[in-house]
């Protein structure tokens, strides 16, 4: 279906792509991963088109369609979310729009309106939409951006008006809507609560096409895809099976190279000192010019790459309380609607507690309540005696000094450590060498968390309140914070919709739902094995 033959790729002075080749067969499902600016997004825009290779062929067979989701949805504005997914797939959107403005007219005929024209063209304008199978295509999208969790008003209303991470899933469903032969979905998992993810799961592996995608939660990507695809070093190497089956591979690779180049370097290191011994003495000529003649033809093994793995560990955090925090009758509400109604709940020392709940059950008002940036209408949250809290939210990152770089920023948060410390902490959190040099206006969205979550940990809090923490973090990041916050000795609240956090750092699950507020003793997975879901609504 889709082929990449020796393709070669620089972007300036950086080269991307030597002599590079994969492929993707109907049917199979891929998922690519590499480093950042390794290049991920570059071979997505040389399979659509939009930039060629420097060198070799990128061949699609003829008459496949590809449909490609990235991060730049581009401007979305004077239509409502239903008409801006209609219209990837062609005409039936306009016709839409066109019977829409002609229901109007008839309904609002002026003196001067000539009505018999109107319901001509309605008439045509309804015929075509019909054609095209306009009726059923407006259900398929009412029924993919409700599967993306959107409610009926927010389909219908102005997508102009929604937030970016909105308007990400309407060009998501737009893709989706279209079931071209081939997908390409950059990321297609940020952004989404954890019902919209599982909805999204179940929809790819039902997908008949090709599909290459990059995504930053393994679980997400261990259910869906059968190969990984991996640039390297310039490189793509293919893995049959899952991420984790990749993992391991390619850990057993490493460790079967180094061995090989242990082994060689050793020989090598024999038939040198051979060499050195004897190239004075005449009797030996022979048998060194034959040694060295012998080494010079030797393939050299290469020492596997070595990745940069980043580590951090808590100082110790002064112990709190017992009693961390309680809620006693809250009451809690936005306008007309009621998010609390006498809400009891107490968090104790060492408890990990992890809140589901569907979109606007309360998740994010409950962990505001606890930080103090929002009151409750009514009744009581209290903290406990010695509580030092920290607090991560989706704003956090907003609230950077844009003109401030990544080490003046830490520099100002603890002015009394030394900078050996503080490049040490940033050098934990990814920003290593000239990293923490960049201005704070220019770092993505990932390392906008991760300088937030540095300056949060570095003088640990007893009590950490986090939500959606993996947000934006690639897999090896959130690897580090998991395994940083195993050992972590405080309390946790938390929301999050990537279920290998969830599954490894709760020990509590506070449940949200229309029906009333539902507590579990036990962590996400023993949440999951009583009660047949992985979220509220969701059966497995």
């Amino acid at each position: 279906m889709i082929r990449l033959d020796n393709i070669s790729k620089q972007n300036g002075h950086q080269i991307l792509f030597i002599e590079a080749s994969m492929g993707l067969q109907r049917g199979e499902k891929a998922g690519l991963v590499g480093p950042n600016g390794a290049g991920k997004t570059t071979l997505f825009r040389m399979i659509t088109g939009q930039e060629p290779p420097d060198e070799g062929a990128v061949v699609v067979d003829a008459g496949v369609t590809i449909g490609y989701f990235s991060q730049d949805v581009g401007e979305m504005a004077g239509r409502s979310a239903v008409s801006e997914v209609m219209d990837g797939a062609g005409p039936v959107s306009a016709l839409a729009a066109e019977l829409a403005e002609l229901e109007v007219a008839m309904g609002n005929l002026g003196p001067d309106d000539d009505m018999d024209a109107i319901v001509t063209r309605y008439g045509e304008v309804q015929g075509r939409f019909e054609e095209l199978d306009g009726y059923a295509m407006e259900g398929r999208a009412r029924e993919v951006l409700a599967g993306l969790s959107f409610s009926e008003e927010r389909m219908d209303g102005d997508v102009g008006g929604l937030s970016g991470g909105w308007k990400m899933r309407v060009a998501l469903a737009r893709i989706l809507l279209m079931r071209p032969d081939m997908m390409l979905l950059d990321e297609p998992s940020n952004h989404l609560d954890l019902e919209s993810l599982i909805w999204l799961e179940e929809f790819l592996k039902g997908y008949d096409g090709a599909l290459l995608m990059t995504s930053h939660d393994r679980e997400f990507m261990n259910r869906i895809v059968g190969k990984v695809i991996e640039i390297d070093g310039g490189g793509l190497t293919t893995y049959s099976g899952n991420y984790t089956f990749y993992e391991q591979q390619r850990a057993l690779g490493e460790k079967q190279q180094l061995a090989q180049f242990e082994r060689q370097q050793a020989m090598l290191a024999k038939e040198i000192k051979f060499i050195e011994r004897f190239k004075a003495r005449a009797s030996h000529a022979a048998q060194v010019q034959s040694r060295v003649k012998k080494l010079d033809k030797i393939e050299r093994v290469e020492p596997p790459k070595r990745r940069q793995a980043v580590s951090f560990e808590f100082p110790p955090a002064p112990r709190s309380g017992e009693d961390v925090v309680s809620f006693k009758n809250v009451h809690k509400g936005y306008g007309t609607q009621r998010i609390y109604e006498g809400l009891d709940f107490q968090v104790r020392r060492q408890e990990r507690w992890c809140i589901m709940g569907v979109n606007g059950a309360g998740k994010s008002t409950l962990l505001k309540l606890v930080a103090g940036t929002t009151e409750p209408d009514d009744g009581t949250v209290a903290l406990g005696g010695s509580v030092k809290m920290g607090y991560f939210a989706q704003h956090s990152m907003e609230l950077l000094d844009g003109e401030r770089t990544v080490f003046e920023s830490l520099e100002d948060s603890f002015p009394q450590a030394g900078q050996g410390a503080l490049r040490s902490l940033a050098g934990c959190f990814g920003f290593s060498g000239d990293d923490v040099e960049k201005r704070c206006r220019v770092l993505s969205g990932g390392e906008k968390a991760r300088l937030v979550m540095a300056k949060m940990l570095f003088d640990p809090p007893n009590f950490l309140v986090l939500d959606e923490p993996t947000n934006h973090l690639d897999i090896a990041t959130k690897e580090m914070l998991i395994a940083a916050l195993s050992q972590y000795a405080g309390t946790m609240l938390f929301v999050s919709h990537d279920r290998h956090f969830l599954a490894a750092l709760s020990n509590r699950v506070l449940e949200l739902t229309p029906d009333g507020i539902h507590q579990y003793g036990g962590g996400y997975t023993e949440y999951v094995a009583r009660t047949g879901q992985e979220a509220p609504g969701l059966h497995v």
